[in-house]
């Protein structure tokens, strides 16, 4: 497992080489469009899979065995005019230590992942500079995983990464776009969108939460083999930060996406609680997240 000081050394601007960081697998899912010519897909496909995999994203070094894993599901509602729209489902992980078990970091949707597109188009993302849509919305969330993966690691380590994704966003903003285009990008269009994630990943405000989201990962995971009591007791004891950051914004959309990630880890994890346990965090939860019917398992 790389280890978590290794984020710092962005802030120094070390130069290395050969840091591909992910290990993304793609998949353009075209089965809602008629016809039986799928060679567009298939070429847009290989060259989101390649684009994600074989860029350079940092200035870190990254041995195989230490690539981020993740996935991207795009599935294709139409396209008209080589103007796609279509949705979008990320997620990543990353290893907890001393286990074979990996921990779910990112779990996505992007309902506005509409882009323009023909087949051989290139897609090159160019820093500081807007180029298309898709390479934007691609590099967003490359900077996305990147950013939930270094907080995970070290205390605020993914900053640098939710920094790059706000850039992203202001650039996005300006560009000349279509209306389908510039949905996700916007301020007002939605309370969950691009916009909103990284606005809250990005607001004083939310400091408390993203602190917490280190001690769950480094603090409390990977510390779950040598002592499981101390580790459960260790996120019961933050989950109260998840309440707290609804309450400074009662849109908050950066606890629905962790909880999308996480809600059926911490089922399994206090269903072995103590009953004190149990209670706490089935009430918590069910305060915050109500719909989500899952947490009941918690106490049977």
């Amino acid at each position: 497992m790389r280890k978590h000081i290794v984020y710092l050394a962005i802030a120094c601007c070390c130069v290395c080489v050969q840091a591909q960081e992910l290990n993304c697998k793609v998949v353009v899912n075209s089965d809602q469009i008629e016809g039986s010519n799928k060679s567009a897909f298939e070429t847009l496909q290989q060259s989101i899979t390649e684009y994600m995999n074989t860029n350079r994203w940092t200035n870190l070094t990254f041995a195989e065995k230490e690539k981020i894993d993740c996935s991207m599901m795009i599935i294709v509602n139409s396209v008209e005019d080589n103007f796609y729209k279509c949705e979008m489902q990320l997620q990543s992980n990353r290893p907890v230590y001393g286990t074979n078990y990996t921990t779910p970091l990112l779990n996505f949707k992007d309902n506005a992942f509409n882009f323009t597109y023909q087949e051989f188009d290139r897609i090159e993302y160019q820093q500081n500079s807007f180029t298309t849509n898709l390479t934007a919305m691609l590099a967003y969330y490359v900077y996305l995983i990147l950013g939930y993966d270094g907080d995970s690691f070290q205390k605020f380590g993914g900053t640098p990464y939710f920094q790059a994704c706000e850039d992203i966003v202001t650039m996005c903003q300006s560009a000349s776009m279509s209306g389908e285009e510039n949905k996700g990008w916007k301020a007002f269009d939605s309370n969950r969108n691009r916009y909103a994630l990284i606005n809250n990943l990005m607001d004083e405000a939310f400091k408390p939460y993203r602190e917490y989201y280190y001690t769950y990962h480094r603090l409390a995971l990977d510390n779950m083999t040598s002592n499981v009591g101390n580790a459960r007791a260790l996120i019961a004891e933050g989950l109260p930060v998840l309440k707290e950051a609804n309450r400074a914004r009662p849109t908050t959309y950066v606890v629905t996406t962790f909880l999308d990630a996480k809600s059926d880890e911490l089922v399994n994890i206090f269903k072995k609680g103590t009953d004190k346990e149990k209670k706490s965090v089935y009430d918590l939860l069910m305060d915050i997240d109500p719909t989500r019917v899952i947490y009941e398992d918690i106490t049977k």
